[in-house]
């Protein structure tokens, strides 16, 4: 595929990076990779558990990809399993207390910190340049799962947020879309004006929830303000009054019931009021089209850039969607490093996922995208958003994972009048404090 060069903005350091200039093709000694460690024994039966957080749509991703995996490495079975994203993190933590993660998971920059430099995560450089094929992806991306412990993630590909609208709950609604150029203060007024034309409808339709309940929105409004995030110690930069001012934006919204209910939100989990089509818009992350498309059975979904900043700047960035770690407790390391090998770079296992976990990471899992469908709106995507992707993605403490959780708890409590503003910052802070330190 062709395609006009976009920027990847590299974890810690404002690099930019061209989708088609991924730097494959040196021999192994040029990345770095000592390679030294053991082989897959073909004659030996091995066993690997591999987990992932997804919806059922992911699902059958990954066990078409363990199939193919099985025709090359019939020797090793995998015993998959998957769940939602706050149940993930639950039983990850609860498995890494008793030293028994996974041989292989999913792995976030939220959390990589947390498990990678307590030693629970298996080094992966003995591999690299063995069974572990890392020639075909940045080395600043690779970078993302670099820790002092070494190697301890495989970045699987890169993405960045977007607001992700369905045309046809726009059309029962009776309004415009929201617009390509529009700043925050817009997007509140559309999201009232949804409300206004939903509240008579059958049933009830809204222009959004609550965004301001989601922690990686607010570290946008700040990169955006150009505003620091965490110092490079992992504390905190920014101020109870940024939070307040952030938090407030919706209040009015949240007073006069503009926004999704919370309640029905709970009651829904794990889907959400946009995947049922009762709620119009939604900020996330742009590979989340394919997994939007497969829930909501919407004929299209489409996708705008961030609304605008004080400046009249969107301060864009982009980071690694996901990695792929090792459990450093796994009794068969070279295998395990074998099978995330094989979904890092395998070119069927590429045109499997899509851009369903983001924009592949490496050369090889990119060459069978497809030119049309939801792979090449998710490309087109990002290529229309590429001078809009100025900044650097802030690194990540040790204990986000934690915060961020705090966050959305909070948010939840303030969705159901529970709490106001100020009480939240006021937790919030206290307990993010404490989970930094």
């Amino acid at each position: 595929m062709t395609r006009r060069t976009i920027r990847f903005a590299a974890v810690g350091a404002a690099l930019a990076l061209g989708l088609t200039a991924c730097g494959g093709g040196g021999d192994e000694g040029d990345d770095g990779a000592t390679g030294g460690g053991g082989t897959v024994d073909p004659d030996e039966e091995i066993t690997l558990t591999v987990t992932w957080w997804g919806n059922d749509d992911r699902a059958d991703r990954y066990n078409q990809a363990i199939e193919l995996f099985n025709e090359e490495y019939p020797n090793i079975t995998i015993n998959p399993n998957f769940s939602a994203w706050p149940d993930y993190w639950t039983a990850r933590a609860t498995e890494a207390a008793g030293s028994a993660l996974p041989d292989v998971m999913q792995m976030d920059l939220a959390y990589i910190s947390q498990f990678g430099s307590r030693g629970q995560l298996l080094d992966l450089d003995p591999y690299i340049g063995g069974e572990l094929d890392v020639s075909g992806m940045p080395e600043s991306l690779l970078a993302a799962g670099q820790l002092e412990a070494g190697t301890v993630g495989i970045p699987q590909s890169t993405n960045t947020l977007a607001l992700f609208y369905n045309p046809a709950v726009v059309t029962q609604l009776g309004i415009e879309p929201p617009a390509n150029d529009l700043t925050w203060d817009d997007y509140d007024a559309w999201i009232t004006q949804a409300a206004e034309a939903g509240a008579g409808l059958d049933p009830v339709l809204y222009g959004s929830g609550d965004y301001t309940g989601v922690f990686w929105l607010f570290i946008q409004h700040l990169v955006q303000e150009g505003n620091e995030v965490f110092t490079a110690d992992g504390e905190i930069a920014f101020t109870e009054d940024d939070m307040k001012e952030w938090l407030n934006r919706t209040t009015d919204l949240r007073a006069d019931g503009s926004l999704f209910p919370t309640e029905r939100t709970v009651q829904l989990a794990p889907l959400g009021g946009f995947t049922v089509n009762e709620v119009a818009s939604e900020f996330s992350w742009d590979n989340f089209l394919a997994g939007y498309l497969a829930d909501s059975g919407a004929e299209s979904i489409e996708m705008l850039p961030m609304p605008l900043g004080s400046s009249g700047e969107r301060g864009m960035f982009q980071k690694p969607s996901m990695l792929l770690s090792a459990g450093s407790n796994t009794e068969h390391p070279e295998a395990a490093a074998a099978f995330i090998d094989f979904i890092t770079n395998d070119p069927a296992v590429g045109a499997i996922f899509g851009t369903s976990r983001g924009v592949p990471a490496t050369e090889s899992a990119r060459s069978e995208l497809s030119a049309e469908g939801t792979d090449a709106q998710v490309i087109a995507y990002e290529e229309s958003v590429a001078d809009d992707i100025t900044e650097s993605v802030p690194t990540l403490p040790e204990g986000f994972g934690s915060i961020e959780a705090t966050w959305l708890r909070l948010a939840e409590e303030l969705g159901y009048g529970q709490i106001t503003v100020d009480e939240f910052v006021e937790q919030w802070f206290a307990e993010a404090e404490s989970a930094l330190a």
